[in-house]
């Protein structure tokens, strides 16, 4: 018989952890070619996604030779200023630029420079040409215990050391996690991602997937990334999140009352595993415990998975997106492209951009809005 059960628990205070790193000491991963760089450098070739501040373009380095066809194609993130500066996002992209010129794992998309012109924000990015596992996982409406663990340990090595320099990430879900050629995830969109030491009280993130501590404005912290592990781990086994409703208050009170249904044909063991990871109590979470990630990678539903091997990308994946081309964007919606009067920077002879940002240069983006001070200097 299918079954409902509530994980609703008075919250405590989570274990507060200093960070095995500090992210300020890590090298700026930047290699000399882009140090001369231009955004007249790129062809636009597509749109792969659009979004409340911006778009996401294909771009083509002129420049490479043609010994290195796979290392033409980017993606190129496009983010409107005033946009930022009308939605209070400014920290936020800022802290974006920060955290990637400064990170490097197999399973987080890689920064390679940034630019700006007067109307946007450009950050140069890895074109993983999989698509979202979002698509994938609605093409296959759910799927097994094995392709979930699969994905699930790529997501936890991937927080696991992000969190090692206390970085939350806190917009774990489908849409955020592209497959690359391969078939293996890339973490993207670091929007919301923050370096707390304890806790931090804004409220973002994607409604189904916010933890209880942030509906509550209680301080969350990396609890929350291992709560949204739980939600994820469930929609991929299920097929649609444990907590859901037509408006975002309306999850909120799922999520607060924490009343889980449970699939039948659901095994004990991945219940064990997503009951852990959505435990109201912080302190007894899985992963924020005295254990941190390793209690993760060591719990009984894992058992049998080489991490080193993981994190090598020694092991076949599950799904092998079909890619013709470095440019093949068959797994991304077919959008328009974008005017020219929206990418000054990226047109040869138009207005001039202003001067390019190299991730190396300990400078913020330029607003020019009087009312803005810098709250991030990268």
């Amino acid at each position: 018989m299918d079954e409902y059960e509530s994980a609703a628990e008075e919250p405590a205070v989570p274990i507060i952890r200093q960070p095995t790193r500090s992210l300020s000491d890590e090298n700026i991963h930047l290699s000399s070619a882009t140090e001369t760089l231009k955004l007249t450098d790129f062809d636009v070739r597509g749109t792969l996604g659009t979004g409340t501040f911006g778009k996401v373009l294909l771009v083509r380095l002129r420049t490479s030779s043609e010994e290195e066809e796979t290392s033409k194609y980017f993606a190129l993130k496009v983010l409107r200023k005033d946009a930022i500066v009308r939605l209070r996002q400014v920290e936020h992209v800022n802290a974006e630029r920060y955290i990637l010129t400064r990170v490097r794992h197999p399973f987080i998309v890689d920064l390679y420079a940034t630019f700006q012109d007067n109307l946007n924000v450009y950050m140069l990015l890895s074109y993983v040409p999989g698509g979202e596992l979002f698509t994938h996982l609605r093409r296959a409406r759910r799927f097994t215990p094995d392709v979930t663990r699969f994905y699930l340990a790529t997501i936890i090595l991937a927080l696991k050391y992000l969190h090692s320099f206390n970085i939350i990430y806190r917009d774990l879900k489908p849409e955020n996690l592209l497959l690359d050629s391969r078939g293996y995830l890339r973490l993207t969109d670091f929007g919301f991602a923050k370096i707390v030491e304890d806790r931090t009280w804004t409220l973002c993130g994607t409604p189904e997937y916010l933890a209880p501590e942030i509906i509550q404005s209680d301080g969350h912290g990396k609890a929350a990334d291992w709560w949204a592990c739980g939600i994820l781990c469930y929609e991929m086994l299920v097929g649609y999140p444990p907590f859901f409703d037509e408006s975002p208050y309306g999850i909120y009170e799922k999520i607060l009352k924490g009343k889980i249904y449970w699939p039948r044909e659901m095994d004990p063991l991945s219940r064990e595993l997503i009951r852990a990871f959505l435990h109201p109590d912080r302190t007894k979470r899985l992963g924020n415990m005295i254990g941190g990630p390793q209690d993760v990678l060591d719990h009984p539903w894992f058992r049998g998975v080489d991490w080193d091997s993981v994190e090598r990308k020694e092991i076949r994946a599950p799904i092998i997106p079909h890619v013709l081309s470095p440019d093949d964007t068959r797994h991304f919606s077919q959008l328009p492209m974008p005017s020219t009067h929206d990418i000054p920077g990226l047109i040869p002879g138009a207005e001039p951009p202003l001067r390019p940002l190299q991730r190396f240069e300990h400078i913020s983006y330029t607003f020019e809005f009087p009312s803005y001070t810098p709250a991030i200097p990268v």
